[in-house]
């Protein structure tokens, strides 16, 4: 027997697990003990910019395998997919622990509410992503209903489709990592997402293309109330914003004990609940690590301008410590008061505070980088070994 042929199953199906479907599939010509090894590989991913689609006159080894009729082989590359799903499927043995399907999807993708279907009735996926092209396609694809049966979840990651409050979900009681991009949802639906996974510990609510139809039942203190155990947030200030009421409370119902890796996106500022909202999350993040802020400016919008009494905001929150802070980053910065005042607190309060970097926005100088740099440099700091960085 050649020595591939000896190599340890639990070798041979991380190898074919790090293949594409198509390469893996290939693997059946290296021996008689590799043939059709692929169809009890646990993770799999059908992604259409890298899948392989062939001329009429050369067959893809899938469809060699699986056969290929006149009207197989006049599919679009996206038919094609779809097509190869299925056969991959109805061929497949054994548990299917990790699931990838990125497509160009609208509203009549049929295949794919079957493809899930499929999957939920097998409940054995535990790491689900879901990614569709929306962004040149007038309707977006909409969840099914099947989605939320997969009771065995740890990792779901959404992109570019329609997302429905479900009234008769039950929840996803072992999901601990929730990434959502590009979808157009309620509060009411986030909300009752959130609220039924108890167990999540990472949060990434992308801003790219996503919406929320905004009802006003629902506060900051509602929506962290459904993270009692996150440790990883991610989030754009704008999605938030959307809870906001007319003013920020002066603290969380609870505190978030667990948070460990804060980071918000165009967060602005000059924005009337920017910097409240900002001092009011570390505030009640005690064990806070890590805090990434990327900035945008909206100095030119009067109606995202502070009051004059805003502008001693950080003061009136100097009674933070932030006992575990150790990073510091901030990318698009912009030389203002708020700003600097913000980085001068989180000096002063963070006694483990290792390094500090500065990103300046585009219409930055080296005159502003030296200035920031030299305020930064006599502001008074805790930390004995802070490396403070400002660049381009």
């Amino acid at each position: 027997m050649d020595k591939i042929s000896k190599l340890p199953l639990g070798i041979i199906e991380t190898i074919l697990c790090l293949l594409p479907i198509q390469e893996a599939a290939r693997t059946s010509i290296l021996s008689r003990f590799w043939r059709y090894r692929w169809i009890t590989i646990p993770k799999l991913a059908f992604i259409q910019d890298t899948f392989q689609v062939t001329d009429d006159a050369e067959l893809s080894f899938l469809e060699q395998t699986f056969g290929a009729t006149s009207e197989r082989r006049a599919l679009t590359k996206r038919g094609r997919i779809f097509n190869a799903v299925y056969q991959v499927l109805l061929m497949h043995e054994g548990p299917i622990h990790e699931f990838a399907f990125s497509i160009d999807a609208d509203d009549t993708c049929v295949e794919i509410d079957h493809m899930l279907h499929h999957l939920s009735r097998k409940n054995t996926v535990k790491k689900l992503k879901l990614e569709f092209c929306w962004w040149y396609i007038n309707f977006r694809y909409k969840i099914p209903l099947s989605l939320f049966s997969f009771g065995q979840l740890t990792d779901l990651s959404i992109a570019g489709c329609i997302l429905d409050h479900q009234p008769t979900f039950k929840g996803f009681g072992n999901l601990t990592s929730l990434h959502l991009e590009g979808i157009e949802t309620t509060e009411k639906t986030l909300m009752h997402l959130l609220s039924h996974c108890p167990s999540l510990k990472s949060l990434n609510l992308d801003s790219d293309g996503t919406t929320i139809d905004h009802s006003g039942d629902f506060s900051i203190a509602d929506l962290f109330k459904c993270l009692p155990s996150i440790e990883n947030l991610c989030f754009c200030f704008h999605i938030i914003h959307c809870f906001c009421p007319d003013r920020i409370p002066e603290k969380l119902p609870n505190a978030l004990l667990h948070l460990k890796n804060l980071a918000i996106n165009e967060l602005c500022f000059h924005s009337i609940h920017g910097l409240p909202f900002l001092l009011l999350l570390i505030k009640s993040s005690p064990n806070l690590k890590t805090l990434k802020l990327q900035l945008e400016d909206n100095s030119d919008d009067d109606e995202s301008e502070v009051s004059s009494d805003d502008e001693n905001e950080v003061e009136d929150y100097s009674n933070i410590w932030l006992e575990h802070l150790n990073e510091l980053e901030i990318l698009d910065f912009s030389n203002g008061e708020n700003a600097l005042g913000f980085v001068k607190l989180i000096l002063a309060k963070s006694p483990v505070l290792k390094k500090v970097k500065i990103l300046l926005d585009e219409d930055g100088d080296k005159d502003e980088e030296l200035q920031i740099m030299r305020i930064l440099l006599r502001s008074p700091r805790v930390s004995p070994v802070v490396d403070i960085i400002v660049t381009f």
